[in-house]
C-alpha cells in the first residue's frame, strides 16, 4: 500500500484552511500541514461574519496558503493523490472561492476532486487524534449548526436533533453582541463568565421538557436582550449575565444529551458505553467540556473531544474525509455545484420554524 497525500481546503465561514494529510503504508494518518487563516480583524467590527468580505478575504489568500501548506509538509504538488474542498454547508461565496481552487488543482494535475460535506469533517475530525469506533453519537455545536447525528459508520449518518432556529455559535455570539463583548461572542463570554455569579439570572431554557433531542435558542436570546434594556451594562452585569447564559446553555445541551444517548441505545441496542463525539467550534468552551463530562457518572457513556485546533474550521478534518472518500472511489465530478444547505443526513427534515417536534 503506497502512501496517500490528500490536500483539505476549508472556506465555508470566515476560516481560510487548506491542509496536508498522509495515510502512510503502514495504515497510519498524520497531519503533515494545517494552516488556518482567520478573518477575526475583517468582521470584528460588524459583530458578525459578512458574506461578500468574507468572500473576498478567502480569495485574497488562498493560492499563498496552498502553497505555505505544502511546503510546510515538506511536499510538491505531484505528491498528492486528490484534492478535498468544503462543498458546503456554508456561504456560498467562500464555497465557491474553495471549489474552484480545489477543482483546478485537481483538473491540471489529473487526480480527483471530492466535494466535502463540512459537516462530516466535523463528525470525523476526532479520528485524526484517535481512534474511534463505530457507532457514535456525534453532538455537534457549531456557529451554524447544533445538532445530534448517530455515525453508523462512514458515509451513513441518521440525525436525531437539530435546532429549529439559532445554532449554539449564533446564540453565544448574539449575547456577546448585547452585552458589547465583542466578536466571536463563545471566548468572550467564557473568559467573563469565569468571574460571575452563574445563579444571577433565571433564564428560559426552550423544549426543556418535550420528551426529543431537538434544541431552540432563540427565546434565550430575547429574554436576555428583555433584561439588558432593563438594567445597566456594568462590569459586574455583564459578568453574571455572561454565566448565567453558559449555566443555562449547558443545563440544556446536558439534558438533550441524556435524551440523544436514550434514543441511540434504542435504535443501535448497542451494549456497552454509548461514545459520544463532541465537534464543532463551541466544543472548544472549556466549561461545557467540564459539565459534559460529568455526564459519565450517571450515564453509560464516554465523551471524546477533538484538540482546540481541530474544534473551529480546519483543512485537516476535510482532508481525512476527503482521505475516507478516495480510499472507496467516492470521487466528485468537476461540475459538481457548493450548496449553501447540505444536510449530513440526506433524509433528515428541515426543522428550521417547526414549532410542533416531538418524537
Amino acid at each position: 500500500m503506497k502512501k496517500v497525500r490528500i490536500l483539505g481546503i476549508e472556506s465555508s465561514c470566515d476560516e481560510t484552511s487548506v491542509a496536508v494529510i498522509e495515510r502512510s503504508a503502514s495504515g497510519k494518518i498524520k497531519i503533515l500541514s494545517n494552516i488556518v487563516k482567520s478573518q477575526l480583524s475583517i468582521h470584528k467590527n460588524f459583530g458578525g461574519v459578512v458574506p461578500e468580505l468574507a468572500a473576498r478575504a478567502h480569495s485574497d489568500i488562498i493560492d499563498e496558503l496552498i502553497l505555505i501548506a505544502l511546503k510546510e509538509a515538506k511536499i510538491k504538488l505531484k505528491d498528492l493523490s486528490a484534492i478535498a474542498a468544503t462543498s458546503g454547508p456554508g456561504l456560498l461565496g467562500g464555497l465557491l472561492v474553495g471549489v474552484v481552487a480545489a477543482k483546478t488543482l485537481a483538473s491540471v494535475l489529473k487526480i480527483p476532486f471530492i466535494a466535502i460535506n463540512h459537516l462530516e469533517g466535523h463528525a470525523l475530525s476526532v479520528q485524526l487524534e484517535k481512534e474511534i469506533s463505530y457507532p457514535y453519537l456525534l453532538l455537534l455545536v457549531s456557529g451554524g449548526h447544533t445538532e445530534f447525528t448517530i455515525i453508523n459508520k462512514f458515509n451513513s449518518y441518521k440525525r436525531i436533533g437539530t435546532t429549529i432556529d439559532d445554532a449554539l455559535g449564533e446564540a453565544f455570539d448574539k449575547t456577546a453582541r448585547l452585552l458589547n463583548l465583542g466578536y466571536p461572542g463563545g471566548p468572550e463570554i467564557e473568559k467573563i463568565a469565569n468571574s460571575g455569579n452563574e445563579n444571577k439570572f433565571n433564564l428560559p431554557k426552550p423544549l426543556i421538557h418535550e420528551n426529543n433531542c431537538h434544541f431552540s435558542f432563540s427565546g434565550l436570546k430575547s429574554a436576555i436582550a428583555q433584561i439588558v434594556a432593563k438594567h445597566k451594562i456594568n462590569l459586574q452585569f455583564k459578568k453574571d449575565m455572561a454565566a448565567s447564559f453558559q449555566k443555562t446553555i449547558v443545563d440544556i445541551i446536558s439534558v438533550k444529551t441524556e435524551r440523544a444517548i436514550t434514543i441511540f441505545e434504542k435504535i443501535k441496542r448497542k451494549k456497552g458505553k454509548v461514545t459520544i463525539v463532541v465537534a464543532g467550534g463551541v466544543a472548544a468552551n472549556q466549561y461545557l467540556r467540564a459539565s459534559l463530562k460529568q455526564l459519565e457518572q450517571n450515564n453509560n457513556c464516554e465523551f471524546f473531544f477533538p484538540s482546540m485546533k481541530l474544534c473551529t474550521d480546519n483543512g485537516a478534518m476535510i482532508a481525512l474525509a476527503g482521505l475516507e472518500r478516495y480510499e472507496r472511489k467516492l470521487f466528485s465530478k468537476l461540475s459538481f455545484k457548493p450548496r449553501p444547505r447540505w444536510p449530513l443526513d440526506k433524509k433528515a427534515e428541515f426543522m428550521k420554524g417547526k414549532r410542533r417536534i416531538g418524537i
